[in-house]
């Protein structure tokens, strides 16, 4: 029903990391009671406001925390990783969550990214392919040849750990059908679902679970009673976020999540992917079979103004099921 998604952005005009992180562990144990399904993590280096560098550590601290939610992270940046180090942190992660971590492996877009980590981005490509086949095989709990050297990854994994490939591009396609693996995709390119099922068949076998976007759907969802007023008091948050995720991204790939809005005015007038929605529209929505995806903490909000929204979105949820049980 509900996605809590953190990034953990902490401008300078928002709370403190200190209070963002110990908000996001409360969020999490709290909602998962209240119709959360899942918690969703990104991944960025050397930002100005302290995006998100380690989700596999924060994965470590909800799933402590929780004993059902699931835990998405999204994307991890593969060529930033020593593919032996990450494997032994998914097979402790997957042991200390009983298996419900689940990760989208990608290669990043951000130049600045490559140079904080002194690695040539042209070779990122191959970098990803090299070190996906290596942690896949190492993941599977028995003892590996790489290179003249023994690789044995140690506790073995609780099941098969959930992986996909995340990216919109046909290399992304390719890279996850060669390893039998499910596509995320922030953009729908025309002919992509189809070439990935061709590329699928090809290795044969048949096509992984697929996750494409709704270009209509929000992926930043509040919920208020009163619409108003909280664009006034979450505008200025919601403006940063997108500001900030849209310099990212210097083409113009149609990524569902990216607004070009400059403005608090122009981001609330043209629907797109940040929404705040009263209760009722949030219940026709659950009840659509459509999820919330829910940022609580966006833009570095502060937590005492970012939990009111989550208890309305959780006043929504057990609206939508009522009658139902």
């Amino acid at each position: 029903m509900l996605t809590l998604r953190f990034d953990m952005r902490a401008p300078a005009s928002g709370a403190p990391s200190r209070e963002l992180y110990a908000a996001a562990l409360d969020m999490c144990a709290w909602a998962e009671t209240r119709g959360a399904i899942a918690a969703v993590l990104s991944e960025h280096h050397g930002t100005e406001d302290g995006h998100l560098p380690s989700p596999l550590l924060l994965a470590a601290a909800i799933a402590a925390r929780t004993e059902t939610l699931a835990i998405m992270l999204a994307a991890v940046i593969l060529p930033f990783r020593d593919p032996v180090r990450l494997a032994e942190d998914i097979s402790v992660l997957d042991n200390l969550s009983n298996g419900r971590i689940a990760y989208a492996f990608g290669i990043g877009h951000r130049a600045e990214e490559y140079e904080h980590f002194g690695i040539d981005s042209r070779t990122r490509g191959r970098l990803a392919d090299e070190k996906l086949a290596l942690l896949l095989g190492l993941l599977r709990g028995e003892p590996v040849q790489h290179q003249g050297r023994r690789i044995h990854v140690t506790p073995a994994c609780v099941g098969r750990p959930h992986i996909m490939v995340a990216g919109a591009s046909r290399a992304a396609a390719r890279r996850a059908a060669r390893h039998g693996l499910g596509l995320l995709a922030q953009a729908n390119p025309p002919g992509l679902k189809d070439f990935y099922d061709a590329q699928c068949r090809a290795h044969g076998r048949e096509p992984g679970p697929c996750q494409f976007p709704d270009a209509d759907a929000p992926t930043t969802v509040f919920v208020t009673d009163d619409v108003d007023r909280a664009w006034d008091e979450l505008g200025p948050y919601l403006l940063h976020d997108a500001v900030t995720a849209a310099a990212y991204r210097h083409d113009d790939a149609p990524v569902v999540s990216i607004s070009r809005a400059t403005s608090v005015a122009e981001l609330r007038e043209t629907p797109g992917p940040y929404r705040i929605v009263t209760v009722d529209d949030a219940v026709a929505q659950l009840r659509s079979g459509r999820s919330l995806p829910l940022l609580p903490l966006c833009g570095g909000l502060p937590p005492v103004l970012a939990w009111p929204y989550l208890e309305h979105a959780a006043a929504a949820v057990a609206r939508s099921t009522e009658g139902t049980r």
